[in-house]
Parts: C-alpha cells; structure tokens; sequence
C-alpha cells in the first residue's frame, strides 16, 4: 500500500476548496431559506429548538462538494450518472424542505435517481462470501447487480436522513464517515475516490460551523438524502461495502432500530425502544442534546476505526 504524494495533495486541494465554498454559500442558503418558507417551526415535541430556524442548509453542502468535483475530476460516464442521480435527490429534498412532501413520492424519487446512478457504472458487482469454508471468496451478482445496487443506494440515503435530528448529529457523522473512506482511498491508491471523499467531507466542515448546536440552520432533507445517496455511492466506487457497514455504523443502527420498533408495533404492538430513531431516546432520558450529539460522534468514530482497519486488510 503506497500513498502517492500528489494525490494527497489534489485531494487536500479539493477538500480545502470544498469547505470553502459551503462556509461561504451557507449564509447566502439561509437567507434564501427564510424567503421560500424553507423554515423549521417547533411544533412538536421532536423539535429542540425554540424557535424558527431555516432549513435547505444542504445545498451549500452540494454546491461545495460538486464545484470541487468538476474542478478537479474529469467528467466521466460514471461521475455523471453518479451527479445527476445526486442532482435529482437535491432538488426534491429542496421541495421537500419547503413543502414537506409526502413519502411515496420522495420514495420514487430516491428509486429513479439511484437507478440512473447504477445504470451508469455505480453498482455493486461482487459481494464477499460470508461462508469461510467455500473455496470462492465472492458472490458475483450478476443480473441482481442493478436491483442490489438500487437498493443499497436507497437504503444508505434514508438511513443518512433519518439522523437529522439534533444540531449537529448528521453533519458530523458525514464528516468522521467520509474523512475515514477518504484515508482509505488513499492509503490503497484509488486517486478518483479519493477525491470525492476530500470534496464530500470539505463540504460537510464548510457547513459544521453553521450546524452545531446552537445551529443557525439545519441541513434539512436537501442535505441528509444528497450526503446518504452520494456516500452510498462513494462506498460502492471505493470497494469497501462491507467495510462501510462500519465507517457509517451509526446511520445502520439508526436505521435498523427504526425497522425493528416498526416490526415490533405492527405484529405486536409492542414498542422495543422508547423513542426512534433512537437518538431521540437518549434525549428523552434526559441527556442534554450537545451531550447525546458528543456520544454519537465518539460512537462513530469508534466504528469508523473498525471499519478502517477492514478496510484496509
């Protein structure tokens, strides 16, 4: 494993540039929020603001990551399937974020989006063997290769968007997940995947500072399905799924909590957690909301390492 040294630096270079561009746009994002009606008002329980805060944030995050990317990727079949399929899941969450759209249509939205990014090139081929006795280390999918991919993609965007929560919580998540795939593309010299983590993670720092609780705005559902689909099909091009069961641990539990607690109310009308997503339940015990955000993000960390060192072996 060779970390090649001008690599390193385009990679600091589009990250750099990234961050830039998201800690800029970000003001201009929130004042553009607040003219479209963008806005997050606490009308529940959930909410741990007091007051009217702009939503949409997320496209100062993909302004950053996408004008990094054009500045230092070349344009290929794959990046644009992967582009516009993140396109598309920008401009329905900007609706979303304004209107508040129903499920099944965001649902479709997700699936045709995912599908062009995996008929362009960004889709799962291969998958490793779980039986250690069989002489085949993987799975080639073959025709299941799309709808596994479309899947993946899906599932990996709504888990992203379901830790929306607290101040802070998804953006910094993001960061620590993709900053981890990030020294993995370089560390095993896969330049082209390295360069987008750079330019994802640049532009989740850009955004963090807005973020953090007190958070001047959130990065409503513009951000967190943009960050999910685009790391899930980062994840795919870097060769690390499995290892990416780890690097974004926390988005799986969130997830797997939600579909359990779901499971469990349906057949037996039983709830198994007090809250979910379950980060939701740490507040209802009384944690404070900077405190539950901190155990997260130490959380992740710790399974970004696991996943680190997976992927890297």
């Amino acid at each position: 494993m060779t970390i090649q040294l001008p690599v390193v630096g385009t990679a600091l270079a589009a990250l750099m540039v990234a961050a830039v561009v998201a800690l800029i746009t970000t003001p201009i994002v929130r004042t553009l929020a607040f003219k479209v009606g963008a806005v997050d008002v606490p009308k529940d329980a959930r909410r741990m603001h007091k007051h009217p805060i702009p939503r949409m944030g997320g496209l100062a995050i993909f302004f950053g990551f996408i004008l990094s990317t054009l500045v230092f990727m070349p344009l290929t079949e794959q990046l644009r399937g992967m582009l516009l399929g993140a396109v598309l899941i920008v401009i329905l969450g900007i609706f979303d974020d304004i209107y508040a759209l129903p499920a099944k249509p965001k649902f479709l939205v997700q699936i045709v989006a995912a599908t062009i990014a995996a008929m362009s090139g960004n889709c799962v081929e291969f998958l490793s063997n779980p039986n250690i006795f069989s002489s085949e280390p993987y799975w080639e999918l073959g025709w299941l290769s799309i709808p596994f991919s479309v899947f993946w993609i899906v599932g990996i965007t709504n888990a992203v968007n379901l830790i929306d929560g607290l101040d802070g919580l998804a953006c910094g998540v993001s960061t620590i997940s993709s900053t981890t795939l990030l020294v993995i593309a370089l560390t095993v010299a896969e330049p082209e995947v390295a360069i987008l983590m750079a330019a994802l993670s640049g532009a989740c720092v850009g955004f963090l500072p807005y973020n953090l609780n007190p958070a001047k705005i959130f990065m409503g559902d513009s951000g967190s399905l943009a960050l999910g689909a685009l790391f899930a099909s980062l994840g795919i091009l870097s060769d690390c799924t499995i290892a990416l069961f780890f690097i974004g641990g926390v988005f799986v539990i969130e997830m797997f909590c939600v579909v359990v607690q779901q499971v469990s109310v349906r057949l037996f009308h039983k709830r198994v957690f007090s809250y979910t997503p379950i980060h939701y339940a740490f507040i209802k015990k009384g944690m404070g909301e900077r405190q539950v955000v901190r155990m997260f993000w130490l959380c992740e960390a710790c399974l970004a390492l696991i996943g680190l060192w997976i992927g890297l072996h």
